[in-house]
């Protein structure tokens, strides 16, 4: 079947060509999550291309999270297809955002459209929701170092969102906050007093999660929202989403 496809796509660069044919196998369901790729020398016979071309297009699959590759032989071994879409999308967000082609500034607004969306769509009787509360009860902890803080916080917000049970929102918040975690942390050094901002945000963090819990969305969107930019504006962030020299 595929043979009949082969001179329509004969100006694709050759790893395309097997990128092209993966695509179609996933979109018309002969290969699913968890379904491994035929070996490589069975593919690249199959589609009349070099084994380097399907290497080429297996580790461009990799970097974008839908195969893994194992080596060796064993149940590990061959080309598996998984879906990490966060991980392709967050490693973009991040070279776009160095390059200052994305100005952080945007990508912070548009967390606070899709996490103010996610918390007044979040389901009260979700099961994220009591994970979420976990999270918080390990930020309660005096002892918590700003790294772990900082860790628990980005889990912590994931969970409000896929409390809302929407899989793309839930990937685009893992990559905008994977995208500017490195920048939020290195925003703590220009903060007056961490520990009291970390006591502003635990309180805040309780409240976002009540609101959800007593199915009141709207209220949950306000403090949500600005829960993300007082942090921002606090650490002095400008508007065009530039870091303020340290003094």
């Amino acid at each position: 079947m595929w043979s009949n496809h082969i001179n329509y796509y004969c100006l694709m660069k050759t790893h395309q060509l097997v990128l092209t044919w993966i695509e179609t196998e996933l979109s018309e369901g002969r290969l699913a999550v968890g379904g491994r790729l035929p070996a490589e020398r069975a593919l690249a016979e199959q589609l009349q291309v070099s084994r380097t071309s399907v290497r080429e297009a297996i580790r461009i699959l990799e970097a974008m999270g839908v195969v893994r590759a194992g080596v060796g032989s064993g149940p590990e071994a061959g080309t598996v297809v998984i879906s990490d879409p966060t991980a392709a999308l967050g490693s973009a967000l991040r070279l776009h955002v160095a390059t200052q082609h994305l100005p952080v500034a945007d990508i912070v607004e548009t967390r606070v459209l899709l996490e103010s969306w996610a918390v007044s769509h979040a389901r009260p009787d979700s099961p994220e929701l009591a994970g979420a509360a976990r999270l918080l009860e390990k930020m309660d902890v005096d002892a918590v170092n700003v790294d772990e803080f900082l860790a628990l916080d980005v889990r912590f917000h994931l969970a409000l969102a896929d409390a809302a049970g929407n899989a793309v929102v839930s990937a685009m918040m893992g990559s905008l906050r994977e995208s500017i975690t490195g920048y939020a942390s290195r925003l703590t050094g220009n903060l007056p007093d961490w520990d009291a901002t970390a006591a502003r945000l635990r309180s805040e963090h309780h409240g976002i999660l009540a609101a959800v819990r007593n199915h009141d969305g709207e209220r949950a969107a306000k403090l949500v929202a600005a829960h993300i930019e007082g942090y921002y504006k606090e650490a002095g962030v400008a508007s065009g989403g530039t870091v303020p020299a340290r003094p």
